[in-house]
């Protein structure tokens, strides 16, 4: 089966937004969309499509005179203790949820720390479930989407260290078991397309991922589909990198 999807920019859509926010941030009394388009240098075009989105997620507010200010979310992500983590947590809830239903499908949120990999959020439906997990996430990265791309933003030395303590094991006929291709296979994915899982981990189940870059942490998006839904993947993975922003900005601010 052979299946492409078409070439994306996995960051330029968070570090946009982040650039608005931090613009509007240092502004409380409000900038008018023509001014932000001068002082962040963002296409009118994209300026107008981020303003909407962060408008709806409540991390901006438009005032009477069209001027943006910090919404109440970014105010609330901002403090410190339980209360701001708790608010964190459920922004990042809703955030994975509206991508759900974005992509129309499950889509999960995987990090690598301290040497392993772990899928720390999910967002599923009745019709739109998750990946049953027959064998631990932890210990399958070479056969999984977000095990796959999470390894690719680590270094070489970084990579082999975790093929060295996981051995990749044989979980179908598409699975590749041998390193030195996987790291061959790592070393030529670009940094522009989704990684992809075509039965590798589970027969049945197609995945992609995308990076999800927040400082130096290594972290990904991903989302899974039933192999009968195989000519929905391409959009379903783009769709996956243009809407991360909400996301990440739930992880960052």
């Amino acid at each position: 089966m052979a299946i492409t999807c078409g070439r994306t920019t996995p960051f330029h859509s968070v570090r946009h937004a982040m650039r608005l926010l931090e613009t509007i941030a240092v502004h409380p009394d409000g900038l008018r969309e023509d001014e932000l388009a001068a002082m962040t240098g963002l296409p009118p075009a994209r300026l107008t499509q981020l303003l909407r989105l962060l408008d709806r997620d409540e991390y901006v507010r438009r005032l009477p005179d069209g001027g943006y200010v910090p919404g109440d979310a970014l105010v609330r992500l901002g403090g410190s203790g339980e209360s701001g983590r708790l608010e964190r947590q459920q922004k990042l809830q809703q955030a994975l949820d509206a991508l759900r239903d974005a992509v129309g499908a499950a889509v999960y949120l995987g990090r690598y720390t301290d040497g392993e990999l772990e899928v720390t959020h999910t967002s599923q439906a009745p019709a739109l479930p998750t990946v049953n997990e027959w064998v631990d996430f932890r210990s399958a990265a070479h056969a999984t989407a977000i095990g796959k791309c999470l390894l690719g933003q680590l270094d070489h030395d970084g990579r082999r260290d975790h093929l060295a303590r996981h051995k990749a094991a044989r979980l179908t006929s598409r699975t590749i078991t041998d390193p030195r291709v996987l790291l061959s296979a790592l070393d030529r994915q670009p940094a522009t397309m989704p990684v992809l899982d075509i039965q590798e981990y589970a027969v049945g189940t197609l995945c992609a991922a995308v990076p999800l870059t927040a400082g130096s942490a290594v972290g990904c998006l991903a989302l899974s589909l039933p192999v009968g839904q195989a000519h929905r993947l391409r959009k379903a993975a783009e769709a996956l990198n243009r809407q991360a922003a909400p996301t990440l900005l739930s992880l960052t601010v």
